[in-house]
């Protein structure tokens, strides 16, 4: 392979330089990193991102040794869990090999190092890492089981079996769920997938339009037919002859049209508002709505008649809280597909992030987690995405990592120093209570610039 592909990185976690020149001659078929200590290793985790890593479990300072070893292999498995690490122990080190792969660890290889065992070890772990990238290659592809949904859980896969039925038919039928859960998108799926996808799906959001203009809007009007009527126009349901309409918000539509609308569905013909023409219409409707239809219906601010005309087939759509395994699915279409837009640079999310994106109760369902996940793409400063990027930071969070809100708290009150006394570093000393030669060690701590101000 050549070494530009990210499969031929291999990661080496040696302190030993005698020994890091050895196996750099050796594995001259890869693209080798050399990390001599944990804080390496990781910075050359998250920088070069090997699949494979070789990593000597004793790892200075020498005080620590092996559980300084042990420490880099939870580190390495947390950031990158499809990573295969292949542990060097010592001869008589058997009960730490078997504890390393116990907490991560792919293999284990004793030394004196063997170099055709070695390699065999290696060769491996690079096809393993291989197959296992394949299958997950292979899974996001079954994770849509229709054009345009994302999704694993078990409920949504059963309404796209569903909507995969219906698809042939001419049944009219209405997606409820929670303000967005995605019932456009399956609207627009079950028209792809129709025999009426070669013709136009035009929708109409039943609540945006303003009741007086709704009838018009819904079925067109003659030229004369009010003041401002200069010529005829075609209404919604006749523009999507032959197609769909969806018709957003149905639970918003006012009461008078909707007897209008109960009888075109019952004759499937239409009249223009001021005409005389009865004109047919073949059209398939779908309906959406977030209110329930059924306590509508008993508080008599919906026609009982109409539910059951719209309801020859409801499915409820669940709430994203609800979908197990889709909230990080569904974040990392969102982040893959707003990086591409806006942010290349970024790969993925945190830990932390990925934590509170499975445990975050999503109100706003995956209308709200794609634009919080474009935002924390647009701010993010580094190749993953955290928690605070994505607006999503706890209490807990804010309250229990004294280190960080100090080093952030501390940080600003400088800047803000510096800012009020145009970058004078004698009267931001004075400003803050320190000396001279204080202020400049809190500059350099805080890695903040003064030379270009």
């Amino acid at each position: 392979m050549p070494k530009s592909e990210e499969m031929n990185k291999l990661l080496i976690v040696e302190d030993d330089q005698g020994l890091q020149s050895q196996l750099r001659w050796h594995f001259d078929q890869y693209e080798v990193i050399i990390a001599a200590n944990r804080e390496e290793a990781i910075n050359a985790i998250r920088l070069h991102e090997p699949p494979i890593v070789l990593q000597d479990l004793g790892l200075p300072p020498d005080d620590e040794g092996v559980e300084e070893g042990f420490k880099c292999i939870q580190e390495i498995s947390a950031l990158a869990p499809m990573t295969k690490i292949i542990v060097m122990t010592g001869n008589a080190d058997y009960e730490n090999a078997v504890r390393a792969v116990a907490m991560g660890a792919y293999d284990f290889y004793q030394k004196p190092v063997n170099p055709d065992t070695l390699d065999l070890i290696l060769q491996r772990a690079f096809h393993i890492y291989k197959l296992e990238r394949q299958n997950r290659i292979y899974q996001e592809q079954m994770q849509s089981p229709l054009d345009g949904v994302i999704a694993s859980d078990a409920k949504m896969v059963k309404i796209c079996r569903m909507i995969e039925k219906l698809a042939p038919s001419t049944v009219t039928c209405t997606l409820t769920g929670e303000s967005g859960t995605g019932k456009e998108v399956l609207a627009k799926a079950l028209h792809n997938i129709s025999p009426r996808k070669n013709n136009r799906m035009v929708a109409i959001n039943c609540a945006a339009v303003p009741e007086n203009l709704m009838e018009s809007e819904l079925f067109g009007y003659e030229k004369g037919a009010f003041t401002g009527a200069n010529k005829r126009t075609l209404g919604k349901v006749e523009t999507a002859n032959h197609g769909t309409l969806f018709l957003d918000e149905i639970g918003d539509m006012p009461l008078p049209l909707q007897a209008k609308l109960l009888r075109f569905l019952q004759e499937r013909h239409i009249e223009r508002l001021g005409g005389r023409e009865e004109i047919p219409v073949d059209v398939r409707v779908v309906c959406a709505t977030n209110k329930n239809l059924q306590e509508m219906v008993k508080e008599g601010t919906f026609r009982e008649d109409l539910y059951y005309r719209i309801c020859e087939m409801e499915i409820h759509i669940p709430p994203l809280r609800e979908r197990h395994g889709d909230k990080l699915l569904l974040a990392r279409h969102f982040l893959k597909k707003s990086a591409k837009q806006n942010n290349p640079s970024v790969t993925g999310f945190s830990p932390e992030a990925t934590e509170m994106i499975e445990s975050y109760e999503w109100p706003g369902n995956i209308r709200e987690m794609e634009n919080r996940i474009k935002r924390g793409v647009v701010m993010c400063e580094d190749k993953l995405v955290s928690s605070e990027d994505l607006g999503l930071m706890t209490d807990n969070e804010l309250s229990l990592n004294l280190r960080e809100v100090r080093y952030k708290a501390e940080r600003a009150a400088i800047l803000r120093a510096l800012t009020m006394t145009d970058y004078n570093i004698s009267s931001t000393a004075k400003l803050l209570g320190v000396t001279r030669p204080t202020l400049y060690d809190l500059i350099k701590k805080y890695n903040i610039s003064i030379s270009d101000n």
